[in-house]
């Protein structure tokens, strides 16, 4: 008896990729530096991206910046505070904080930045 595809179809796992938007559904294609920061007692914390000459800035792009998106199999975080910088009159830097509030912020945070920097291959570095 042949199998049908239909079957080993319900059983596979689908995974969307970790990745930064700052237009939903335009993926940003410049990894940026990422600095972590967290409260003694670790209930809060600060994530602060720096992207060098991103995707989103460059003249060709059309797209409004309305946030960081940060997507992945669990879904979104977004923060809102986004700021650009300008170089001689160019813009060439953004900036994105993003501020987690509880534990459970952080930890989704975690599971975000592991996914994110596998895929990019970004390492961790304590400073």
């Amino acid at each position: 008896m042949r199998e049908c595809w239909f079957n080993h179809y319900k059983t596979l796992r689908f995974f969307i990729m970790a990745k930064i938007q700052f237009s939903r559904g335009v993926d940003e294609t410049v990894v940026p530096d990422v600095r972590l920061t967290r409260s003694r007692r670790g209930h809060t914390g600060t994530a602060t991206f720096i992207f060098q000459n991103p995707k989103a800035l460059d003249s060709n792009s059309t797209e409004e910046i309305t946030g960081m998106y940060m997507v992945d199999e669990e879904g979104e975080i977004v923060t809102r505070e986004v700021k650009g910088k300008f170089i001689n009159g160019k813009p060439e830097i953004i900036e994105a904080i993003y501020l987690m509030k509880s534990p459970e912020e952080w930890e989704r945070f975690m599971r975000f930045m592991e996914r994110y920097a596998e895929e990019n291959g970004l390492g961790l570095s304590k400073s």
